[in-house]
């Protein structure tokens, strides 16, 4: 467990808040109220690394790295970056990609109860191990207008252990395949993107092997979701999040009841 407290965000940006799950009372970031009697679309965003911690997200990266996707805030819309369990102090254990996705679903519930937030139009969007259990979620229960899976994996056992802290010896390969998201791609509920940089450092490998996993499953899977894979050239694991979160915002602004069309 990551025992470091989560950071007071300045309060212009973020308030700090808390959500239940099935593991306890979480923490997590929230975009405050803008006070202008309107509902908001609003996405939950799932950093890299240990994403079961979060900290200093208020600070926007360079072009080249933009972890943080303040393309979403800058142009208004709802901002909600959760920790998970076992992350910062909160209860619970890192389960490595499993217990996580019921941490995401509670946040989706949390948020859909902002009354400044329109309900009909929260978005989900990670990068890396982010963009892994997003894509995972997206696989159990998709109850967001869309996902954006940022570099995703398609096998958690890539993964070094601090992130994937399951011992397959003792506990059996099949651990890893109930969280390896490109095992079950055929279960993807809702509209759902992949994105990844074409150049290096990249999980590209990664998004070839889902792709052509996609592929051998035939044209009418998924049949509950649709699934679109994006592979951006002159772009890597970083460079590609500035511009296409850029892209997302807009696009959801455009994004109502008579029209869902995302263009990426």
């Amino acid at each position: 467990m990551n025992s470091q407290a989560m950071l007071t965000p300045p309060e212009s940006v973020f308030r700090e808040v808390s959500y239940s799950s099935p593991a306890g009372s979480l923490g997590a970031y929230l975009t405050p109220d803008p006070a202008d009697g309107a509902k908001h679309p609003a996405i939950i965003w799932l950093t890299g690394g240990d994403g079961n911690s979060v900290g200093n997200v208020w600070r926007p990266g360079t072009d080249d790295d933009e972890e943080t996707a303040s393309a979403y805030r800058d142009v208004g819309i709802v901002m909600m970056f959760p920790s998970l369990r076992g992350g910062n102090t909160n209860p619970g254990r890192h389960e490595g990609f499993y217990g996580e996705v019921d941490d995401v679903l509670a946040a989706f519930d949390y948020l859909s109860r902002q009354p400044y937030v329109d309900p009909t139009r929260i978005y989900l969007g990670g990068h890396s191990t982010g963009g892994t259990l997003a894509l995972l979620t997206a696989e159990v229960r998709n109850p967001f207008r869309a996902v954006f899976a940022f570099g995703p994996v398609s096998d958690v056992r890539s993964y070094s252990e601090d992130v994937f802290p399951v011992n397959l010896s003792r506990y059996g390969e099949k651990e890893a395949e109930l969280r390896s998201p490109g095992t079950w791609l055929a279960s993807i509920k809702g509209k759902v993107y992949i994105i990844e940089g074409a150049a290096q450092p990249s999980n590209a490998t990664s998004f070839e092997t889902m792709e052509k996993r996609l592929g051998s499953l035939g044209p009418r899977v998924p049949a509950q979701g649709s699934l679109e894979m994006i592979l951006v050239p002159m772009k890597n694991h970083f460079s590609v999040l500035a511009p296409e979160n850029k892209q997302i915002a807009a696009s959801i602004l455009r994004d109502t009841a008579t029209n869902s069309a995302f263009e990426l």
